[in-house]
């Protein structure tokens, strides 16, 4: 056909590959070629979860879910009426892929692997004959004519009459520069979802000493960032190197920004018993003195944390392990108190997890449609995913965005190719 319109989707990720192989079913005359940069596809995909692929989240509720994105939540707001959770569930189930929810609302597939995932968004692309064509990196898109001239690295060109940009998220806003050169403007773009690093507790330590009990969770703790409004409850995991979990991911999220402006150098106070404050505890003090006046308070550990960080308070308030409940000192007493309610741990550096991280930053929202995901700038280019100032906290939020501004931008593209 000689007139056969063409999309070029730049970007071989969860958003990329939604766009392209929707697009190519909604309209089988348009041609679909998608460039990923690297040597492998939906690398995210493949290693979030920890191998298991979080595909959405079962929230039902439009506004509810847009509260989970700490940038562009009001964007995903309006985009989620055009497709939403729902979609999602309903789009995978009809490719025989079903998913299942675990307790705390995140839903995988039932074969619990990722290349369930990958496996299906490789069938669809064969199916409706989207082409794939790795280690193909994008310099320049130039609009001529209505059409647009992309510029390899490798100096080769493309031309197409439709561009999705899927790249995903960069870390330094120079990485940008072949996209403001379109006219549009960025987001600084700052880590988010990442964990805290604690540095040494006491002279001579490289470590702080809580490091010592890598591994331990404990269920529900509630985290302010010392200064700020920035506070979170929620799981928690103690690592080698500092602290982890759904709820220090939370906080990153939030807290991106804020988090960057002190160089990640902060402090933290985690009340580990959310049940009680200073107050409360004490009062609860009072009643356990004499109920169990003769036991060592080592072997009585009455608020169900995990024994070995039990253990680390009482070392850290100065209680002796022989020590009995109806012996403990006012001055201990105040200090393991302190350290239940209100221990604080100082913050000096994060780490980064492949499988987390996610940036926050990227384009303006204000320069997308968000009924059809094109650019207000330049029309027909499209944006689909990370490389959006869009970013959900840890869940598979940020998965949920990127299938719906996908199939948004695949509609779209679809409807005006035809």
């Amino acid at each position: 056909m000689p007139n056969k319109k063409k999309l070029i989707v730049i970007g071989g990720g969860a958003a990329g590959f939604f766009c392209a192989v929707n697009a190519a079913k909604l309209n089988p005359a348009l041609e679909v070629l998608i460039l990923e940069k690297t040597n492998k596809l939906l690398s995210k995909v493949s290693i979030s979860g920890g191998g298991r692929c979080n595909v959405t989240h079962a929230c039902f509720d439009i506004l509810d879910m847009s509260k989970k994105y700490p940038r562009g939540g009001n964007f995903v707001k309006k985009m989620f009426h055009h497709f939403f959770t729902t979609d999602t569930i309903s789009w995978f189930e009809e490719r025989g892929v079903k998913l299942k929810t675990e307790n705390d609302g995140r839903m995988f597939p039932v074969t619990d692997s990722s290349q369930t995932i990958i496996n299906c968004l490789l069938d669809e692309a064969q199916l409706y004959g989207v082409k794939i064509s790795m280690k193909t990196e994008v310099k320049t898109i130039v609009k001529e004519d209505n059409r647009f001239k992309l510029e390899l690295l490798n100096s080769e060109t493309h031309s197409a009459d439709y561009i999705c940009i899927a790249s995903g998220g960069y870390p330094k806003s120079s990485m940008f520069e072949w996209l403001t050169k379109l006219g549009h403007t960025i987001e600084e773009p700052v880590p988010s979802l990442f964990t805290f690093n604690l540095p040494a507790g006491q002279a001579g330590m490289p470590k702080h000493p809580i490091t010592k009990l890598m591994g331990i969770s404990v269920p529900n703790v509630t985290v302010k960032i010392s200064g700020t409004k920035l506070v979170q409850s929620g799981p928690i995991l103690i690592t080698h190197w500092g602290l982890s979990g759904p709820v220090i991911l939370k906080l990153s999220a939030w807290g991106a920004r804020e988090l960057a402006m002190k160089n990640y150098d902060f402090t933290i106070i985690i009340n580990w018993l959310t049940n009680y404050n200073e107050q409360q505890l004490a009062q609860k003090f009072q009643t356990i003195r004499f109920e169990l006046a003769s036991q060592k308070i080592t072997n009585r550990n009455c608020f169900g944390l995990p024994q070995r960080l039990w253990d680390l308070m009482l070392e850290s308030s100065g209680i002796k392990s022989e020590l009995r409940w109806a012996d403990l000192p006012a001055k201990e007493q105040n200090k393991l108190i302190k350290n239940l309610c209100a221990a604080e741990f100082h913050v000096k550096g994060k780490t980064t997890f492949k499988e987390e991280f996610v940036t926050a930053g990227g384009i303006k929202l204000i320069e997308i449609d968000h009924n059809t995901m094109m650019s207000k700038i330049v029309s027909n280019i499209f944006f689909a995913g990370e490389v959006l100032n869009v970013d959900g906290v840890t869940g598979g939020f940020n998965f949920q965005h990127a299938w719906t501004s996908g199939f948004v931008s695949a509609k779209h593209i679809a409807a005006i190719s035809g």
